[in-house]
């Protein structure tokens, strides 16, 4: 399997990585203060498996086709980048029912839903996409054979790591969020924000380049 010296440096690799606030971070911090702590860990959990989905790809030899074919990059980027666009402008059009959602008086945003919205942005993650296909592979020990089965224990690793900072974020911005919950004015407003960091996100990820 892993040599310990390889697994601890790929573990701080990726924690140097994940800390820093990328598509899916953002994404779960943008649900948080639209629709709470249930829907920000609900988008964790979304996020992390569409994560692992990608180790798997890695994993079979689909992320090297990812990584050296700009179209499909390209193509994979754009369709993340636009589902984060709407998700966004739907957010800021519902932000003035959310006071009766988080009281109870309106319907309930679907777990299910949630968890694949969250889904499709880990498993559309730029950033994600090129570490796992030109990073995760180097940290592998090819004398130790098993080369797979090592992939998918590095990519648990960064999964693990994951859920624990992900969550932190989003249980940190859904707090920020309970604070608005007895003002319906400002409650709508950080709905808002929620929504239009998501349109930011979404932009932003389609205008990040990729060298070729």
């Amino acid at each position: 399997m892993v040599p310990a010296d390889r697994l601890l440096a790929f573990a701080a690799m990726s924690l140097l990585l994940i800390v820093i606030p990328g598509p899916s971070v953002l994404f779960v911090i943008g649900r948080a203060l639209a629709q709470g702590r249930r829907a920000a860990l609900t988008t964790v959990a979304g996020n992390t498996l569409g994560a692992y989905v990608l180790v798997v790809a890695v994993a079979l030899g689909v992320g090297a086709v990812v990584e050296r074919s700009v179209l499909v990059f390209t193509a994979l980027k754009l369709v993340g980048a636009a589902y984060l666009v709407y998700l966004g402008v739907r957010a800021v059009r519902q932000r003035r029912s959310l006071h009766a959602a988080f009281t109870g008086e309106g319907p309930a945003h679907g777990g299910l839903r949630t968890f694949w919205e969250g889904f499709a942005v880990g498993v559309a993650n730029p950033k994600t996409i090129v570490f796992f296909a030109a990073v995760l592979p180097q940290f592998v020990d090819r004398s130790q054979g098993h080369v797979t089965a090592q992939m998918l224990l590095l990519g648990l690793v960064f999964n693990a790591i994951a859920v624990v900072c992900d969550s932190v974020w989003g249980l940190a911005a859904a707090t920020t969020r309970d604070w608005f919950a007895n003002s319906p004015r400002r409650l709508a407003m950080i709905g808002g924000v929620g929504g239009l960091t998501m349109i930011g996100l979404g932009v932003t990820v389609a205008a990040t380049g990729r060298k070729e």
